[in-house]
C-alpha cells in the first residue's frame, strides 16, 4: 500500500488538507497527517472576498495530526503533500520539518505542494532550475531561489506536481495520483 506523508499545521489551509487526503484514501492509500506534535490543530479558509486586495482568512476544521514532526520516519513513505496556507510559512523554520522536505527531494519520490507549500520546498534546496507554480505572489520568492515560475493551474516537473491554490485542487490531485499510481 502506498503511504503518503501530509506536512501541515495551524493555519494550514482547510481544503487543501482535507481535498489531498480524501482524494488519496479513496484511492486506498494510507495518508498520515503530520504536524509540529501529534495533537488537534486549526486549519484555515483562505477566500477572496469583494473589496479586499488580497485573500481573507477565515476560521477552517480542527484537524487531527496522527503524528509530531519527531516520530517521522520519511523514509517510511512513498510521497509528500504540502498543503498551503500560513502553515507552510512557519514550518519552513523548523529544522525537521525542512529535513522531511529534503528526504522527498533528495530521494526524488512524488511531492505534491499546494499555494503556499513550496515556500517548504525553497528551504529544503535542491529546487533551482525547476519548474513550478504556487500562489501568484510568491512568484519573486520562487525566481530568487532560481525557480522558473509559471502561473497556471497545474505544473509538473519530474516527480513534483505544483498548483496556485484551493481552486486548482482538481488538476493537483489528478496529476499527483498518476504519479503514485506509475510508483
Amino acid at each position: 500500500m502506498i503511504r503518503v506523508l501530509l506536512l501541515t499545521g495551524d493555519a494550514g489551509e482547510a481544503q487543501e488538507i482535507f481535498y489531498a487526503k480524501y482524494r488519496l484514501e479513496e484511492e486506498g492509500w494510507q495518508v498520515d497527517i503530520v504536524t509540529t506534535t501529534k495533537r488537534v490543530f486549526h486549519s484555515v479558509v483562505h477566500d477572496f472576498d469583494p473589496g479586499f486586495d488580497t485573500y481573507t482568512e477565515k476560521p477552517g476544521y480542527r484537524v487531527e495530526a496522527d503524528h509530531g514532526l519527531d516520530e517521522v520516519d520519511p523514509a517510511n513513505y512513498d510521497a509528500l503533500v504540502l498543503p498551503g496556507g500560513r502553515a507552510p510559512e512557519f514550518l519552513r523554520n523548523r529544522p525537521k520539518a525542512v529535513a522531511i522536505v529534503k528526504h522527498f527531494l533528495d530521494t526524488k519520490k512524488p511531492i505534491a505542494a499546494n499555494c503556499h507549500g513550496p515556500l517548504l520546498l525553497l528551504v529544503a534546496g535542491n529546487v533551482s532550475g525547476r519548474t513550478m507554480t504556487c500562489f501568484p505572489e510568491l512568484e519573486p520568492d520562487m525566481r530568487a531561489a532560481g525557480v522558473e515560475f509559471v502561473n497556471r493551474d497545474v505544473v509538473v516537473d519530474g516527480s513534483l506536481v505544483t498548483v496556485r491554490g484551493w481552486p486548482d485542487n482538481g488538476p493537483w490531485m489528478r496529476e499527483f495520483v498518476k504519479l503514485l499510481k506509475a510508483l
